[in-house]
């Protein structure tokens, strides 16, 4: 089915619509009582991931249940790491944790680049099984791949980490292994996301959730290049590209110069002006506190009215929040929302 006049997909392009569509990140996931179901059957995310009949189903869940305007597919930004060969776990209570972190120009050296299709197979095949749903539910599908600097982040750390000490340490003290470390990311981004355009994606987003701990400088000088060589290889596909990234209002000219259609922005700057940052020719994407949905009713869409008001009159703006949901997050809170940026941005 041609889905290209959805209204997630005319807003992708700066088109008008008739109302501000809305996606949520991490929308499907352990808020929702019919996710940790599964999750606690098949043993966590890895279990569904997996299983490319449980990620679409999945998938579907928060679509079947609040009417949002683009689908995700259920994936990680994590396994192109294991790919390569480094131990991933996600252990219960931590989160993931990799036991031979990269630490070295020998560990970069030893990263093999994986065969996307092949070893990135489940995720592709959830895609294909998946499309046929939502063209019926006359919804486009979102596919998505962490950019290279946050899989760096993760690869060397050997997991989440507060300061990013050992990702600077390496950045600073082994520039050429770095480099071709963050080349290695690079192709492996871009080719994923050329990947599941292939596999039947109407769109792409590049997560980049860990770059804000950089300067502007650094990240024009170790990141920025990286991040515009995997853009450019998932261009080739065709598709709407999403950038998007935490705590980057400081350098959001060097964001949009690597590259993407839609620019994400976080809560830590007013939307109307991420907007008069990024120009009149870029998409917007945000910015709702993900913490204002386990607010009173009364606050929450008083929050959302205020991000909505300062973007009226944009036709390139898509509601989402400024990171992923919570699992506190109250569902009635997330049904509500949605119907309230539909509702109360209706054109007339």
């Amino acid at each position: 089915m041609d889905l290209s006049q959805s209204r997630f997909l005319k807003a992708c392009r700066g088109e008008p619509v008739d109302t501000v569509p809305v996606w949520l990140m991490r929308q499907a996931g352990r808020y929702m009582k019919e996710y940790m179901d599964i999750s606690l059957r098949v043993g966590g995310i890895t279990g569904i991931i997996a299983d490319p009949e449980l990620a679409c189903e999945v998938t579907l869940q928060p679509i079947d249940a609040f009417g949002l305007d683009a689908a995700i597919i259920f994936a990680d930004i994590l396994p192109p790491l294991a790919a390569m060969g480094l131990e991933l776990e996600f252990v219960k209570g931590v989160g993931p944790v990799i036991h031979n972190p990269v630490r070295s120009a020998a560990d970069v050296a030893k990263l093999h680049m994986p065969v996307i299709e092949e070893d990135l197979a489940n995720t592709m095949t959830a895609i294909k099984l998946v499309r046929p749903e939502l063209d019926s539910r006359k919804t486009p599908l979102i596919g998505f791949s962490g950019a290279p600097f946050t899989l760096a982040s993760y690869a060397i750390e050997g997991g989440s980490s507060k300061d990013k000490i050992n990702v600077k340490q390496f950045m600073y003290t082994e520039p050429k292994a770095w480099h071709e470390l963050m080349d290695k990311f690079a192709d492996i981004a871009g080719n994923y996301l050329l990947a599941q355009a292939n596999a039947g994606v109407h769109a792409l987003q590049l997560f980049d959730s860990w770059v804000g701990e950089l300067s502007p400088e650094d990240y024009r000088t170790y990141v920025q290049p990286y991040s515009k060589k995997a853009l450019d290889i998932a261009a080739q596909s065709g598709l709407p590209l999403i950038h998007f990234g935490t705590n980057t209002n400081g350098m959001l000219p060097d964001i949009k110069a690597a590259g993407g259609d839609v620019i994400g922005v976080d809560w830590r700057i007013d939307i109307d002006k991420a907007a008069e940052i990024l120009g009149d020719d870029t998409v917007i994407q945000g910015n709702l506190d993900p913490i204002a949905l386990h607010a009173p009713w009364p606050e929450l869409e008083k929050r959302t009215k205020l991000v909505l008001d300062k973007m009226q009159g944009r036709d390139g703006f898509i509601f989402n929040l400024g990171h992923g949901i919570l699992k506190t997050t109250p569902v009635e809170n997330v049904k509500q929302l949605v119907e309230f940026v539909h509702e109360y941005s209706a054109k007339a």
